[in-house]
């Protein structure tokens, strides 16, 4: 006998929403939501050239330069873990939006800095709204995206990162190393993301689970059917509005509403969620030491090493141009092996790049080791900003990746002050065999994870 199958009036609109194919709203959705990504790496990105920069404009010492490096790193603590408690109460838009125009108009302020007490606290603040958007971005893109596609949406969004450190790459290779106030004007155009906030409030839609939790049904469903009557990106894109649900077969994996969990933050450590819980926080902690550590530091280390400003900018371009091919990488094979499969193999070929860098000696290992680690690092990311929302119900989703991004914020805050101290110690070869060594304990780390490919995400 064949099972019944459920009707469309009789599906949920989170039901609706994953069985449709990738539509052109989704298309405008990651795209708008992509753009304001990359804004937020071009500003992460120059802050290492800019670093570089006044390393010989201000005579600085390593420690202002790791202090520089670090300080807006504990804004985005801060934010990651504010912005999605907010997100969870106000909206995923909402902040998206506000969280732009701060930074934004903190960036541009910058520029005009005569200090570096003043660069500090704006960095801070910059950071601040950083940390606030980079999760809630994430999470609203997860919660539109169709199950089938769920992960691969997400990397494609993270991919947006490598375009925006490339945009700070290229900054730093033309404006900035151009000029002694080169530096100034590169952090006047990272004033962008205030004039973008207006556009992502009047047309990036609201979380329609974030809707429906607030009982704003009528909202939600003009949202839902604005996805249900837009046109198929692909002809081949899957399933259509009218297609039929496939039923949850029994004993498979069980979906847990967020009443048995409680809201708020200690919802995360609840007997059925402290695993992943552990093990996201301890995937977000060793990447962002090892990532960070290495990448804000990059052009400040080649041109101490011999190879000037301009030379070590030109190597930086052609090393973050390899984030790229990373995330594409990523995105097909996330929904073909899975989150944690994926995620893990490319943590292993990270840490492998990062000891190729450490023993690098010619140009050619140094520009071959930094594509690699590009490569495996920036793929890494991806998998984790699209496994890390998946983890948790919608009423504590936002909350449970804004946490985890803050966790993993401590160790970008660490990794720039670190990274003098064993520069000194050992040079570059300890620097980065330190790095190698978080990268494999992440992968070791993701075995606490659950596998949520082909899952639809918890109400």
């Amino acid at each position: 006998m064949s099972k019944s199958r459920p009707t469309a009036a009789a599906l949920t609109r989170s039901e609706r929403l994953d069985r449709l194919p990738v539509t052109r709203e989704h298309g405008r959705l990651l795209g708008g939501s992509g753009i304001g990504w990359a804004l937020d790496a071009m500003d992460v990105g120059m802050i290492s050239f800019v670093m570089a920069a006044l390393a010989q404009q201000w005579q600085l010492d390593d420690t202002q330069l790791g202090w520089i490096g670090s300080i807006g790193f504990v804004g985005m603590a801060l934010g990651a873990t504010l912005g999605g408690l907010l997100a969870d109460r106000m909206g995923r838009r909402n902040v998206f939006a506000v969280t732009l125009l701060v930074y934004g108009l903190a960036t541009g302020a910058s520029a005009l800095a005569t200090s570096v007490a003043a660069l500090l606290v704006l960095r801070f603040v910059v950071g601040l709204g950083l940390g606030s958007e980079l999760p809630v971005a994430s999470t609203l893109v997860s919660e539109y995206a169709p199950t089938r596609v769920r992960g691969r949406l997400v990397v494609i969004l993270e991919a947006f990162w490598a375009v925006g450190w490339l945009a700070a790459a290229l900054i730093g290779y033309f404006v900035i190393a151009g000029s002694d106030d080169g530096w100034r004007w590169a952090l006047a155009i990272g004033a962008v993301p205030a004039v973008y906030a207006l556009y992502v409030r009047r047309s990036i839609p609201e979380s329609v689970r974030f809707l429906e939790s607030r009982g704003r049904h009528a909202e939600a469903e003009a949202a839902v059917r604005r996805f249900e009557q837009s046109p198929p990106l692909f002809r081949s894109a899957g399933t259509g509005a009218g297609a039929p649900v496939e039923e949850r077969e029994a004993g498979g994996p069980t979906v847990v509403s967020a009443s048995a969990h409680g809201t708020g933050p200690a919802a995360l450590w609840s007997p059925a969620l402290r695993r992943r819980t552990t093990g996201l926080w301890a995937v977000w902690f060793l990447l962002n030491f090892a990532y960070y550590g290495a990448f804000t530091w990059l052009p400040t280390l080649l041109a101490a090493d011999g190879l000037g400003l301009v030379r070590s900018f030109g190597y930086t371009v052609i090393i973050t141009a390899a984030q790229l091919p990373g995330y594409a990488v990523a995105a097909y094979l996330i929904e073909r092996w899975g989150r944690r499969p994926t995620l893990s193999t490319f943590l292993v070929g990270a840490a492998g790049a990062a000891f190729l860098f450490a023993i690098a000696d010619s140009p050619a290992f140094v520009i071959t080791a930094g594509c690699l680690l590009s490569f495996f690092a920036l793929g890494a990311w991806g998998a984790l900003y699209a496994v890390t929302p998946e983890m948790y119900p919608t009423a504590i989703r936002g909350t449970g990746a804004g946490w985890a991004a803050g966790f993993g914020r401590i160790a970008s805050i660490l990794a720039p002050l670190t990274v003098p101290v064993l520069n000194r110690a050992g040079d570059i070869w300890l620097v980065f065999t330190v790095f190698a060594a978080a990268f494999v304990l992440a992968s070791l780390a993701t075995a606490l994870l659950t596998e949520p490919r082909g899952r639809a995400l918890e109400a």
